[in-house]
């Protein structure tokens, strides 16, 4: 049996274990919650090295990926510092080629229901989710891009593709350096929910980005709103349903009652693969379409 393993710095309350048969070969997709401790992070890729087949990172990014440059995470670095055999990725092979299928799928499935709602998009952290970005600009969406509300916490928003970009060549080299938990949500933290910029919420007709962001700021009041992201437990879906939204899409597939992160459905796919490596966008696109991978839908209200 193949093993994936993604170690995060979120909280061990999401923790979650599933066995999942793909292509015919059984795999075991674990997710470790650090709490926030980036070392004890280190210390279990340490143990783990050579005894799994691939390594996720959660709740950090190694680096943005943004317009084809990568750009890494300093702070983040080190957390892999000892791994030597396994091969670790953080989701952004999914981010860039799964994601960028959700509109599609949108209209798909909902097209006029999203027509009448107006195509507006409030994506929580555009740089964070390039495909995902371009993707809804390509679809015809209004966008407004939360990356300075949320990673900054200056109420500016970005409201096109050519703004982000720029915002990003300013930025981000400079954001990289930070501490991660300064841009961020870890630990408990990400169980935290304080309602601000609602009327970015209100006025989109779909709210997108990571599960965090989307959550941080949520306000009481989500009537009638879409949320495409991932990495959704039980409790997620409870309180999306509550404050009202009408629909969770989730660009990563629901296994056993939760979505996992892209970095752990990343490390699936390159224990899937046996290669022993990451692999390249157009060998992920090749396993997603043999597996018949998709966004997938839920009607909550």
């Amino acid at each position: 049996m193949k093993r994936a393993v993604s170690v995060s710095i979120g909280s061990s309350k999401r923790d979650k274990a599933v066995k999942v048969t793909l292509l015919g070969q059984e795999i075991s997709i674990e997710r470790m919650g650090t709490n926030g401790d980036m070392e004890a992070a280190a210390l279990k890729y340490k143990e783990l090295d050579g005894t799994v087949d691939a390594f996720g990172v959660g709740g950090a990014d190694l680096g943005a990926l943004v317009d084809g440059n990568f750009y890494p995470f300093h702070s983040v670095q080190p957390m892999v510092r000892y791994i030597e055999k396994t091969p670790v990725v953080d989701g952004g092979g999914l981010k860039n080629t799964l994601e960028n299928k959700v509109p599609a799928f949108l209209d798909k499935k909902l097209k006029d229901y999203i027509d009448e709602q107006g195509r507006k998009v409030f994506v929580a952290l555009g740089v964070d989710r390039w495909g995902l970005s371009t993707s809804f600009v390509d679809a015809g969406y209004e966008v407004v891009f939360g990356d300075l509300m949320f990673a900054l916490g200056l109420p500016i928003a970005v409201k096109s593709l050519q703004g982000l970009r720029t915002l990003a060549k300013i930025m981000i080299p400079i954001v990289t350096r930070f501490p991660f938990e300064w841009i961020y949500p870890t630990g408990e933290k990400q169980d935290e929910r304080v309602p601000k910029y609602e009327k970015y919420y209100e006025w989109a007709t779909v709210i997108a980005g990571d599960c965090h962001y989307v959550k941080k700021h949520m306000p009481d009041n989500m009537e009638g709103k879409i949320i495409v992201t991932n990495t959704t437990t039980e409790a997620d879906v409870a309180l999306f349903k509550e404050l009202g939204v009408k629909y969770l899409v989730t660009t990563t597939p629901v296994l056993d009652g939760r979505s996992f992160g892209t970095n752990m459905m990343e490390a699936a796919l390159v224990a899937l693969s046996g290669k022993g490596r990451p692999l390249s966008w157009d060998e992920y696109s090749e396993l997603l379409d043999q597996l018949g991978f998709e966004p997938q839908i839920q009607e909550l209200n």
